[in-house]
């Protein structure tokens, strides 16, 4: 990664100190903000408001794949970023450039004038600004944290609203009640405006059928009113008496089924001419999102494994969810040619590691555990310590390029890294050449 300090860089560190605490879940203070930018939030595009503890940002980059492959101009907002803070806000197709996001959040920083208030509400608050000022047809919103008091539901023209996969994650601000979690993440359903939900555990989509009925919004239920499924190699859509043909999803992993159908209904409840199935299908072809199940061959470490004849993988599965689906992939791998998954993990101190160990244990051969570049990063040692506990054999390494070595040796494995997505950030800044772009 450069070590350049870019103008908004400063500006992002100023803008850390200006609240306390990292998250503070509450709508007052971006409100505030946004009043005092013009109200932003009120002057977007068509809004698709995604929410969903897995599966969300893989959904809204494959929406956004079939946006665009229909002609539309789309505005999107992520979290986190991965390499650069530009990674969150997407204008009209691209990337925000260095000099317009200093000078965004200068403005902001301004608008602002010294209140308390997060990082994650000032950026979001930055991010609404510039998509209000840039004309587009689509504006697509990730859910940072929740849903309900996450920063992003002050917007307004909301067109469908979307929940991904509930379970657990983030309980020292979401708990450990499931029903919760879900009602937490239903928060972001509008009166009168479709709302479309992935397949859910039974107490998560009781809670939210719960509060859609409340709202009056109507609902589109995977396994009800679609579903999304895999005949002769192909990717099967069905919703309400329709069948679409479409190609499997480009975005490796069988959870991407999932994502990749939740994102076709999302679609189809944007009820837009120009999004046909060809556009469907070029977008659930094409999508990408980096750190999920993405195969590294550049960098340093991608250009390492490929020497010695190992393939590279990076996933940022950091709760025991997308550790099964990260289990899944990895049992396909050895299947394929019968070479063990040697997973490099690396989580926050704050993530189940047990849970995520017992997920994988029976589809890794060993776990090199490591630490990286964030305050709140697990001790290695830990990990390692986790890991053996469920059943794994595992050590603890000094860095990421010290644990591919040691991956390396003997017969050319399959190797995945894995876990916490400021690891991911990490590896992937290791290049320009894998800067997601």
């Amino acid at each position: 990664m450069s070590d350049v300090l870019r103008a908004h860089d400063r500006a992002l560190q100023r803008l850390f100190a200006l609240h306390p605490k990292k998250i503070d879940l509450s709508l007052d203070r971006v409100l505030r903000l946004c009043a005092a930018l013009g109200d932003p939030q009120k002057r977007l595009p068509p809004v698709v408001h995604v929410a969903g503890t897995n599966g969300k940002g893989s959904t809204v980059a494959i929406l956004r794949a079939i946006a665009e492959a229909a002609g539309l101009k789309v505005h999107v907002y992520s979290s986190p970023h991965l390499v650069r803070f530009a990674e969150r806000i997407r204008l009209a197709g691209r990337l925000i450039g260095d000099e317009p996001l200093a000078a965004l959040l200068e403005r902001v920083e301004a608008a602002n004038a010294g209140q308390p208030i997060t990082f994650f509400e000032i950026t979001a608050a930055a991010a609404l600004t510039a998509f209000a000022e840039t004309p587009a047809d689509l504006c697509l919103m990730e859910v940072g944290l929740g849903g309900r008091y996450d920063a992003t539901n002050v917007v307004e023209g909301v067109a469908v609203s979307v929940i991904a996969p509930v379970d657990y994650d983030h309980a020292e601000f979401l708990g450990t009640d499931l029903a919760g979690i879900a009602g937490e993440k239903a928060g972001i359903l509008r009166p009168g405006v479709t709302g479309v939900v992935a397949h859910q555990r039974l107490e998560a989509l009781a809670r939210i059928e719960a509060e859609a009925q409340r709202l009056g919004t109507p609902l589109q239920l995977a396994g009800r009113d679609w579903d999304a499924y895999v005949q002769a190699g192909r990717l099967v859509v069905q919703a309400g008496e329709r069948l679409i043909d479409l190609p499997l999803p480009g975005l490796p992993g069988a959870h991407q089924i999932g994502n990749a159908g939740l994102a076709v209904a999302a679609a189809l409840a944007l009820n837009d001419p120009r999004l046909d199935e060809a556009a469907l299908a070029r977008g659930v072809a094409e999508a990408a999102w980096p750190a999920r199940l993405q195969r590294l061959s550049a960098g340093p470490l991608g250009e390492r494994a490929r020497a010695a004849g190992a393939d590279l993988w990076l996933d940022g599965a950091h709760n025991p969810h997308a550790a099964v689906a990260l289990a899944d992939f990895a049992t396909g791998l050895t299947a394929r040619d019968g070479r063990p998954v040697v997973l490099i993990a690396g989580l926050l101190a704050n993530k189940d590691a047990k849970g995520v160990f017992e997920a994988l244990k029976d589809a890794v051969a060993r776990v090199l555990a490591i630490g990286f570049d964030a305050p709140a990063a697990a001790d290695p040692e830990v990990l390692a310590q986790l890991a053996r506990a469920a059943g794994l054999e595992a050590q603890a390494c000094a860095d990421v390029a010290v644990a591919l070595d040691k991956a390396l040796e003997g017969p050319p494995p399959h190797v995945v890294i894995a876990g916490s997505l400021y690891l991911a950030g990490e590896v992937l800044g290791m290049s320009e050449e894998t800067w997601p772009t």
